[in-house]
């Protein structure tokens, strides 16, 4: 099977991008053919396949028609139909897309009927702002079914009125257009929780199948040890939760935390350290790469998820417990599908900074249990999270979705 892989970046900014290069790896290593549709970008990998680029739009500093181009590239069309005549694909696995390539790409396939499968790593297609938070980084689904004047109202893209109208006119755009209910097959969402924010937006269930996110789990098969400290991995950001994780420690006496990331948030962090005197307590560690993060998971009692927003499928949940580590993570959206509490984890209620320090306290009191979820948590990784099962459930879609059309 010849597969198109798009995704507007080409180089690991984030989840997303984890997404498109492993599946990229793992239909290679199946025997398919595969390619690549992104922006160009000085920080774009060689992959060594057929790579199609369109000029590279930045919104922070766009022209009046790179703000068009955003609902709809001509441009974006020419060199997708360009692309699709080279490489002549059987299928074109779209990933995010919005804005900087646009629906203008769907199009071109679909003219050409070449099936397109959308996977949401995020809820762009609910929310203009992209994650159902508001300019004060607060839950928000007043967008849901078309309600985008709200988006202005709040100014929830950087608090910027001309971007939200921007953002509003593209959601309604791909409403009127039916992007997500006709133009594309299959959506395949990462989480139980997004598939059905979306059947609540309006997107017909059957087109929608949940597989949550995969990952290598041989290259987590690691010899672990217990250096007697918690750790939270990602981005140092209010609705990451890390202000309340910070909060759950100091109220305890002599356990450590180290903070693996980088953010807007990292300022204040380290204040609250200094003036809480917690140096010996809580150690930030910075940007770290890969390996780096295997390194410190191996030797963790536990890794904390302390979310206050609707994750999705969070890939430092699925190393972690790959590794054979166990996770507390925050009872919510798509969390408590990776962590079942009390079995390869504990979970709590969210944004509960009293439950989440008496489930730290619970772990770093009893050795044995966390070993028990941990080891419990990696037998389910290597179950359900493995190349081989994803590699199963998508070829299945891909098979169906060239089918139908």
């Amino acid at each position: 099977m010849r597969i198109l892989l798009v995704n507007k970046f080409h180089y690991l900014k984030g989840g997303s991008e984890k997404y498109y290069f492993e599946l990229a790896k793992l239909l290679r290593e199946k025997g398919h053919q595969i390619a690549f549709f992104s922006m160009q970008n000085e920080k774009n990998v060689k992959t060594g396949e057929k790579e199609y680029f369109v000029n590279e739009i930045d919104l922070n500093t766009g022209s009046k028609l790179k703000a068009l181009d955003v609902i709809y590239s001509r441009e974006n069309k020419k060199k997708m139909i360009e692309a699709l005549e080279d490489f002549k694909p059987d299928i074109v696995h779209v990933n995010n897309f919005q804005r900087q390539l646009s629906e203008s790409i769907i199009q071109a396939a679909n003219e050409r009927k070449i099936p397109v499968i959308y996977t949401a790593h995020d809820v762009q297609a609910i929310c203009p702002a992209i994650t159902m938070l508001d300019s004060n980084k607060e839950i928000c689904e007043l967008c849901k079914n078309g309600k985008y004047l709200n988006c202005i109202k709040k100014k929830c893209i950087k608090n910027s009125t001309l971007k939200s109208i921007l953002g509003a006119i593209e959601g309604k755009y791909y409403r009127i257009k039916k992007v997500y209910n006709k133009k594309i097959v299959y959506i395949i969402s990462p989480s139980e929780f997004y598939k059905q924010k979306l059947i609540e937006d309006g997107i017909t269930e059957n087109k929608i199948k949940t597989i949550h996110n995969f990952i290598n789990v041989n290259q987590y098969n690691l010899q672990i040890e217990d250096e007697d400290y918690a750790l939270y991995i990602g981005r140092l950001s209010k609705e990451k939760g890390v202000l309340n994780l910070i909060e759950a420690f100091s109220k305890l006496k002599n356990e450590k935390l180290y903070i693996a990331g980088d953010g807007p948030e990292k300022e204040r962090i380290e204040s609250i350290i200094k003036d809480r005197h917690l140096e010996k307590n809580i150690l930030l560690l910075g940007y770290l790469n890969q390996d780096q993060i295997k390194e410190y998971l191996r030797k963790a009692r536990f890794v904390v998820v302390p979310s206050i927003w609707y994750e999705n499928c969070p890939y430092s949940i699925l190393e972690t417990q790959a590794i054979g580590k166990p996770v507390i993570g925050a009872n919510i959206a798509g969390i408590p599908e990776l962590v079942q509490d009390k079995v390869n984890g504990l979970t709590y209620q969210y944004d509960d900074i009293r439950e989440l320090e008496e489930k730290i306290k619970l772990l770093f009191e009893n050795k044995e249990l966390a070993e028990k979820y941990g080891k419990k948590a990696r037998e389910i990784a290597i179950k359900e999270y493995s190349k081989d099962a994803y590699y199963n459930q998508i070829i299945k879609i891909y098979e169906r979705a060239i089918k139908e059309v």
